[in-house]
């Protein structure tokens, strides 16, 4: 199978950010699993925790939810806790669409009674508690404490210097344990960065051996299963229909003059 994984961030922005995070996911994916890592690269890249600036990348995620159906690619990856575009993504596509936040979300939920985030700043706190609400997973949400990374672009230096990369990780823990001191049963990164920093630093516990999740292993698993399923249901694991219908036949000609002849690749004129 072969997994489109979308990252938020620039390459040249963020240090050795991707290199490590090819790698990782490298290690976990299945043999036979093609895994490619794409990350923003027309505009942007570096400041997602801003709400039109995460519009304008959006744009990019989308376009590549295109090429990825056109590509043969069996499942788009959304890596970003604050899942861009996932909603449209699925009216897009035929594939699984999958995001890192939701994905987290819903697996936390397997290895504990609830589970807490350590955001990692104020400015992107709200986003994810509203994602959480969106998601109707309040009730499992125990507490929330932050890091205070306010320029997010600078965990990048985490990856290639100890003393940043000590910072980061003491800076998290502090955060991590107060949620397990607030009753915690799973601890959540909420950011991909930070996620992939503390796995290959090897923290996977918080105190009182709490288990922190890595959203972006998990992503790629439930990717993987979601393939899997999908074959096994006759191409049906995303519903089309409601939420995620595209336009009917009848109308894709008309939208296609106004929109362009790119828009919903798999909806067949009549």
């Amino acid at each position: 199978m072969k997994l489109w994984y979308q990252s938020m961030s620039r390459e040249a922005a963020w240090g050795k950010y991707q290199t490590v995070l090819r790698e990782h996911l490298e290690r976990v994916k299945d043999p036979d699993t093609q895994l490619e890592v794409h990350g923003i690269t027309k505009v942007g890249g570096v400041g997602d925790q801003f709400l039109y600036l995460d519009y304008l990348e959006t744009g990019e995620v989308l376009e590549n939810v295109h090429r990825a159906v056109e590509e043969g690619f069996d499942a788009f990856l959304i890596g970003n806790i604050g899942d861009p575009g996932l909603q449209i993504a699925r009216e897009i596509a035929d594939i699984p669409v999958l995001g890192l936040g939701e994905t987290s979300f819903h697996t936390a939920c397997m290895m504990g009674a609830n589970f807490s985030l350590v955001t990692i700043n104020e400015k992107f706190t709200p986003r994810i508690i509203e994602n959480v609400y969106r998601y109707r997973m309040e009730r499992q949400l125990r507490t929330t404490h932050r890091m205070s990374l306010d320029r997010i672009a600078d965990l990048g230096d985490a990856f290639g210097d100890e003393a940043a990369r000590k910072v980061t990780i003491d800076q998290f823990l502090a955060a991590a344990n107060a949620n397990v001191e607030d009753g915690a049963e799973v601890v959540i990164a909420a950011g991909g960065v930070v996620m992939v920093l503390l796995s290959w630093a090897g923290v996977f516990t918080a105190a009182r051996e709490t288990p922190i999740l890595d959203g972006t292993i998990a992503l790629v698993k439930m990717g993987e299963a979601a393939v899997k399923l999908n074959r096994a249901m006759g191409g049906k694991f995303t519903s089309k229909r409601l939420v995620y219908a595209p336009p009917p036949a009848d109308q894709i000609a008309e939208l296609r003059s106004y929109y362009g002849a790119h828009i919903y690749p798999t909806v067949k004129e009549p």
